[in-house]
């Protein structure tokens, strides 16, 4: 096998978010960069491109155009109930806690801003808890989406490395796949693997692991930058937490197939600790794919709250699992029932306004920042493009006028043999006969009403509510949803620098972590739960303290 020996100032493994911000950084600070990653060109940005370009920020103009009032005190009032760090091993992922949201504040939107980010107007309000004031869950809209979605995120920063490739300052070897991280004296010095053999498939799609030669590659620092298990179902079901319930034996994938955890191993060989390993964070509105780009894709619902959320048996879900309030504490109740899937029961006119799919693909109007088509999408009668796409041609769609065929082709459905039609044909009469008065004592149709009274909201997000079985707002609709993988929460243990750290708590000379691969920052600065647009955020926080540190 012919290995190739090269040298950097700074070897950045991963080319997503992260790894672009951390090589960009690099380059600023005049180091000499290699930038590699195992996948083909095509795929430069990784799992940050096919994101729908989600946003955390505190007190921003968008939020205060709205009259939201948030602070950095509510904020971490909300990260820190979410969050609920009980382990020794958290106080570093508190620290980095405390400096994302002092970022997130701060100059995280002015930086963005100066590269040539823009944000949809509208703030969006995710997570949105039901429990205390100090539980879980974001007090007042938080999501900010980028103007482009996950390719606008993704832009400047691929530019810059992009630019950097052509001054000579930095180089980018795809196919380039890690085995082993250098080490001499206790300290990381580069890394080596195996070249792949050259491949064009499209974007995210699976691509070859044949080997066609070695590499080498000598460095003063090195940034791990490739984290993540979601898209290999063995290591989720692995680290699937007692807490979670039992791991499902049919899961839909959120991320390509590349999102594999091999570096994970890669990197506790050289000495890293790895934490928080069973800390999670995978979606329970999975609908199958019917134009899949990787095996078992899958695509997440954003749900507004109006649907009626059943399991697989036709039985309700407890207050407040309501549609887009609780992810985690959705996912463990279904999970306790032992069965795979759950069900939306609603209408066309709850679709219309309130499902929006996550991706950027799924997105044409806010990813291509086609201002006429969004506001022909959004604002006009009917579901966007894509959603209607999957009510054509999805397999876990079902469309009826009325009840009893809607329950009949439940039914029909694989596991349909589960549901009581009789418990759900009373649901959703009971549900329909709490909409008569202004009051109720139905808790989601309360939140329904004061989710209105925020403007964002009532312009684009919540449904007007309504009668299920009201003709005019048919037909009814059946949707069968899926656990969907996507972050792990946990990840390499880092200082605020990024400095990878021993078992031991001490740094490691030469390696720095960032990304998924560091949990967002410090090994899990999300603790047990996050907010949501915390992930590119993270990425773009930890890529940026790393790639600076290594520079140093």
């Amino acid at each position: 096998m012919t290995t190739t020996p090269l040298s950097a100032d700074v070897l950045v493994i991963g080319w997503g978010l992260s790894g672009l911000v951390a090589a960009t950084e690099a380059v600023d600070a005049g180091r000499r960069v290699i930038l590699i990653d195992q996948e083909p060109r095509t795929n430069l940005g990784g799992q940050a491109w096919w994101s729908f370009g989600g946003l955390f920020f505190i007190d921003s103009p968008e939020q205060r155009r709205f009259g939201i009032r948030d602070s950095i005190e509510l904020a971490t009032q909300d990260w820190f109930g979410s969050a609920a760090f009980d382990r020794p091993e958290d106080a570093w992922p508190r620290r980095w806690a405390e400096a994302y949201l002092h970022f997130a504040a701060g100059e995280k939107r002015s930086w963005l801003r100066q590269l040539g980010v823009g944000f949809f107007p509208v703030v969006g309000w995710a997570e949105r808890g039901g429990y205390g004031a100090m539980g879980p869950g974001n007090s007042v809209p938080r999501f900010h989406i980028t103007w482009g979605t996950g390719p606008g995120i993704v832009a400047p920063f691929a530019a810059r490395v992009e630019e950097a490739e052509r001054d000579g300052r930095l180089t980018i070897l795809p196919r380039h796949r890690v085995s082993e991280l250098l080490t001499a004296e206790g300290a990381v010095v580069g890394a080596r693997g195996d070249v792949l053999a050259s491949a064009g498939e499209e974007r995210g799609a699976p691509s070859s692991r044949d080997v066609v030669g070695g590499f080498e590659i000598a460095a003063a620092a090195t940034v791990v930058a490739a984290g993540g298990i979601g898209g290999n179902h063995d290591l989720v079901r692995a680290a699937w937490p007692e807490r979670l319930g039992t791991p499902p034996r049919h899961m839909l994938t959120g991320v390509p197939a590349y999102v594999d955890g091999s570096m994970q191993r890669v990197s506790t060989e050289a000495g890293a600790h790895l934490i928080n390993g069973d800390r999670m964070w995978h979606y329970v509105e999975g609908i199958t794919n019917w134009d899949p780009v990787w095996p078992s894709h899958g695509i997440r619902i954003l749900p507004g709250p109006s649907s009626l959320w059943l399991d697989a048996t036709g039985a309700r879900l407890p207050v407040p699992l309501f549609p887009g309030f609780d992810t985690l504490g959705t996912l463990a109740h279904l999970r306790a029932t032992g069965h795979d899937h759950s069900w939306f029961v609603t209408s066309r006119q709850i679709v219309e306004k309130e499902f929006a799919l996550s991706g950027s693909e799924q997105n044409p109007d806010l990813t291509g920042k086609d201002v006429g088509l969004l506001v022909r999408s959004r604002l006009a009668k009917g579901p966007t493009g894509p959603v209607q796409a999957f009510l054509d041609e999805g397999e876990d769609f079902i469309v009826e006028d009325d009840l009893e065929s809607l329950l009949e082709q439940m039914q029909r459905q694989p596991g349909g043999d589960l549901l009581d039609v009789d418990a759900v044909r009373r649901e959703v009469v009971a549900r329909d006969r709490e909409i008569d008065n202004d009051f109720t004592k139905d808790a989601q149709i309360g939140m329904l009403r004061s989710m209105r009274a925020y403007r964002g909201d009532k312009l684009i997000r919540t449904a007007v509510p309504h009668r299920l079985q009201d003709p005019s707002a048919g037909p009814l609709i059946a949707v069968k949803l899926h656990v969907l993988t996507r972050k792990s929460l946990g990840g390499i243990n880092t200082d605020l620098d990024g400095r990878a750290l021993d078992a031991e708590g001490a740094a490691i000379p030469g390696l720095f972590a960032a990304g998924e691969a560091s949990g967002f920052g410090g090994g899990g600065m999300h603790g047990y739960r996050a907010l949501e647009g915390t992930f590119l955020g993270g990425c773009l926080f930890s890529g940026r303290q790393a790639g600076r540190a290594a520079a140093r």
